[in-house]
């Protein structure tokens, strides 16, 4: 008994001296003096002001750019590569890179927001017109993005520019070419390259040149897949032959991603014109190419839309099948010879990423440093400021890595007034300038060599 009753005298004083400790007032530990320069900075939006005595705050918190594209499926390749590319312009905005004479270049991430990086937040939207219109939603609702940019494919980026036209959020669109996307009356859509208008009347304007040094070329034919992207294409097409004094002798659609085109270029042999004008995407350039060899079927000329038959593994997959196809580009790396930042940013390119640039890739790096451009200059992350902002844009050609004459976009389309393009020829594998004439690094080959012939 005496025992179990000090045991509990013992356990209760214990107690009361816990108690009395947890009581008394503790003594601060006196921090360690941080680095002025090396505080973390507040949570939140943070603008660069110049203090009194003009210093600049420290490194901003991220800004988010949000960047739907298909990063699976048929054209993952194509997405993944482009995914690649944005990589590359952020890092350039992000850091100091003064030998560049690029917009963003000259000194580390966005300085009017106290030198705030840019962060990419990327969604695939598996070439489905819905996914790209719910992931753009989420990403400005979930992810708190500022601006998206997207989609690759016209029919995706109509429906994921709508979803950002609702929410009135920027979006730039780097390669979709259909001309209706920037016909739809949006505040809010900005497209950077050059559409399939513009394009489409560069190859009238290049067989109307060709034709005029003594080549035959009367008649035309369009092969084209039946998404928005292709159907545009192909209308406009009509339009500018007609203009230019050729003569349509067929219009052949096909299901995009299809799996069998034997009717479809039995139809261009049966109409039998001078040149076919084809538009598609990759999977569907490469079904076609094939498909014209083993019909053995050789017009003077295949001059594409580009797209599927530019794209970095359109000639790696096809080899000598792609001999001598002609397309229209937004971008050719033998450009550099008279452009040497291309040459620059292209072995940045291909040092990181084991690829050279091509008219995707480029021209989603081009889109991202016009984005970025624009919000250092807003000063702002409010979607209407950038909005503002991306209205008074105005880079020079010097600064651009694509043939254009600079990015400037129309107030009421949204449009870039300032893209063109160039013809490239397939040799050896890889594409060259051949027109404009004063700019072709290799001269042109017509007729398109017989499958007999090479």
């Amino acid at each position: 008994m005496n025992r179990r009753f000090l045991m509990f005298v013992l356990l209760l004083v214990t107690a009361l001296l816990v108690a009395c400790v947890e009581q008394q007032p503790t003594t601060p530990t006196e921090a360690p003096a941080v680095d002025q320069e090396e505080a973390p900075e507040d949570e939140g939006e943070v603008v660069e002001t110049p203090d009194e005595e003009g210093e600049q705050p420290g490194t901003g918190e991220a800004v988010r750019v949000g960047v739907v594209y298909p990063l699976t499926g048929a054209l993952a390749a194509t997405g993944v590569a482009s995914q690649d590319a944005f990589l590359l312009a952020a890092e350039i905005v992000n850091n100091e890179y003064p030998d560049l004479n690029l917009p963003m270049a000259a000194e580390a991430g966005l300085t009017c927001l106290g030198g705030a990086p840019i962060e990419l937040i990327f969604a695939d939207h598996q070439m489905s017109p819905e996914i790209g219109a719910s992931e753009t939603e989420r990403l400005i609702t979930e992810q708190d993005v500022v601006a998206i940019i997207g989609a690759y494919a016209s029919a995706v980026s109509n429906t994921a520019s709508q979803a950002a036209e609702r929410l009135g959020i920027p979006f730039v669109n780097a390669q979709s070419t259909s001309p209706q996307l920037h016909q739809r009356g949006f505040r809010w859509y900005f497209r950077t390259t050059p559409h399939d208008a513009v394009f489409s009347e560069l190859m009238f304007q290049f067989l109307d040149d060709v034709r005029e040094q003594g080549m035959e070329i009367n008649t035309v034919a369009t092969i084209y897949e039946n998404t928005l992207f292709g159907s545009d294409s192909s209308e406009t097409q009509n339009q500018f032959a007609e203009e230019y004094g050729f003569e349509v002798v067929a219009n052949v659609a096909y299901p995009s991603e299809t799996a069998d085109m034997t009717s479809e270029v039995q139809q261009l042999i049966g109409a039998d014109p001078d040149v076919v004008l084809p538009t598609s995407y990759v999977a569907d350039a490469i079904l076609m190419m094939r498909t014209f060899e083993s019909q053995n079927y050789a017009p003077a000329a295949i001059l594409a839309q580009g797209v599927g038959f530019t794209e970095g593994s359109f000639l790696e997959t096809v080899g000598e099948t792609g001999e001598y196809i002609l397309s229209r580009e937004v971008f050719s790396l033998d450009l550099q010879e008279n452009k040497p930042i291309i040459g620059q940013v292209n072995d940045m390119f291909n040092e990181q990423y084991d690829r050279d640039l091509e008219g995707a890739t480029a021209r989603s790096f081009t889109a991202l440093l016009v984005l970025a451009d624009a919000i250092n200059r807003a000063c702002s992350t409010e979607p209407e400021d950038i909005r503002q902002a991306l209205l008074e844009t105005d880079i020079p050609a010097e600064q651009i890595i694509m043939p254009w004459e600079g990015v400037r976009f129309d107030p009421e389309t949204g449009q870039n007034e300032l893209g063109t393009g160039v013809m490239v020829q397939a040799f050896e594998g890889q594409y060259y300038t051949v027109w404009p004439f004063d700019l072709a690094t290799r001269e042109l080959v017509w007729p398109y060599p017989t499958w007999d012939e090479r």
